[in-house]
């Protein structure tokens, strides 16, 4: 239909400029005199007669060309108006089309590859953690598996291998002991994690050449929206300076201590979570010429490191953590890890307007619930007379104050640089037998003090 349109357009035009080029050389053409005049020369009084038969003539000839010049004009005008009919179809498809690819490029951006880097060390249960990956991946393409092994276990290699081209397997050259000071012997396997940690990250940035990565410990059960959950949220970590990372965990994340109504609610955190969590290359670039010997995950969540920058963290956690046994020897983990609640109800996060993680208005609306929530005392929760349904608030205003009502009430109490887990602007949010709470510093919070840790 539009070659139609086009060859009419062409066509139309040709038309016009031929029809024109005919007509004046018809008109220079004519003769003003016929053959019977060129008999009558020399006769007498010929001479006066052609006179004025040749004016006649004139006037006869100047009104034809008139007349006819007025019908061309009116014919020309027509094949004009067609043209231009068809051009503004024409123009007008062109803009449709146009606006329909805008659209379409809007609604369905390229998806970006995010690798799933998973560190390994001697725990033949990483099957465990990447039979859940490869269960749940919605793309290979997308999310490609690189699984990087430190510490030569052969039977776990033997386990990692059996997924033949499902994933890229990786091993950490340097296997050998690290020099430790004298204090530090016992934690000789901190080091060689921050070691493999250094060599895998840069081995994805810099020799995979991929612009971001999921980071995953061989002990993490995925839930079933994981992927989607981090593709949504990469564009919010891509364009918002104020996010350093985006983290699948919550610290407080145990069962009864999250609302089970809200597996969709999402919240920025100073604390940084680890346990599953996303990175851009440009933190790497940041971070990589000062990466520690040793305790790698405490220094992240120093202020030289943060810079008062956020991560976003989910009500309820996108992975669970079954590896009691590691360098840790099980700290935290039989009081508070294994009860963390896995995720089991799919949230569509791509479709969400997850806009109000903006820091603005986050903040604004974070503060605005938690400093209009009335304050309560330990003794009022604990005795669960409380009317309404909440939110309630219990301040602190010291370390120890902190502590004691963290533990007093279930919750993690320590702190990192003044940072307490899952904590933002100083507050600490969780779910309490069927109602919101929140531990808070006084109105006015001023920032975080280092030393309360």
């Amino acid at each position: 239909m539009l070659c139609k349109r086009s060859s009419l357009i062409l066509c139309g035009a040709f038309l016009f400029v031929a029809w024109n080029a005919v007509l004046i050389f018809v008109l220079m053409g004519r003769s003003p005199i016929g053959q019977e005049d060129k008999d009558m020369r020399g006769e007498p009084g010929y001479e006066e007669s052609q006179r004025g038969k040749k004016n006649g003539n004139i006037v006869q000839d100047l009104m034809q060309v008139i007349n006819a010049f007025e019908s061309e004009l009116e014919s020309q005008n027509k094949i004009l108006l067609q043209i231009q009919k068809h051009k503004s179809l024409w123009d007008e498809h062109k803009g449709d089309n146009a606006a329909v690819k805008t659209k379409s490029d809007g609604e369905e951006p390229a998806p970006v590859v995010i690798p799933i880097l998973v560190i390994a060390c001697n725990r033949v249960t990483v099957k465990r953690c990447l039979d859940k990956l490869l269960e749940y991946r919605p793309s290979a393409e997308h999310f490609p598996i690189i699984v990087s092994q430190d510490c030569g276990h052969s039977e776990t290699a033997n386990v990692i291998a059996s997924y033949g081209s499902q994933l890229t397997h990786i091993k950490q050259p340097d296997l050998s002991d690290i020099a430790v000071p004298a204090a530090h012997r016992k934690f000789q396997g901190y080091y060689k994690i921050s070691r493999h940690y250094h060599w895998a990250l840069n081995q994805v940035f810099n020799s995979f050449s991929y612009s971001s990565a999921i980071v995953v410990e061989d002990d993490l059960e995925v839930a079933s929206d994981f992927f989607e959950y981090f593709t949504a949220l990469y564009p919010i970590l891509k364009s918002d300076p104020t996010l350093w990372c985006v983290s699948a965990w919550n610290d407080n994340g145990r069962e009864g201590f999250v609302d089970p109504g809200k597996s969709s609610l999402l919240y920025r955190t100073d604390f940084f979570p680890g346990l599953g969590w996303m990175l851009l290359k440009e933190l790497w670039l940041e971070l990589e010429p000062k990466w520690p010997a040793s305790f790698w995950d405490d220094w992240m969540r120093n202020p030289d490191q943060r810079k008062d920058r956020s991560c976003v963290r989910p009500e309820i956690s996108r992975t669970l953590t079954f590896g009691r046994k590691g360098v840790s020897l099980g700290q935290f983990f039989d009081k508070y890890l294994r009860f963390i609640k896995l995720n089991t109800e799919s949230v569509p996060f791509t479709k969400l307007d997850l806009s109000y993680l903006e820091q603005k208005k986050y903040d604004e609306s974070f503060e605005k619930e938690v400093y209009s929530a009335p304050i309560v005392t330990f003794e009022d929760l604990k005795s669960g007379k409380l009317s309404g349904p909440g939110p309630f608030r219990v301040e602190y205003s010291s370390p120890e104050s902190f502590k004691a009502l963290s533990r007093n009430l279930g919750v993690m109490d320590d702190l990192k640089s003044g940072v307490p887990r899952a904590g933002y602007r100083g507050v600490v949010s969780f779910f309490s037998r069927g109602r919101r709470i929140y531990i808070a510093p006084p109105v006015g919070w001023k920032g975080y003090d280092p030393s309360w840790s």
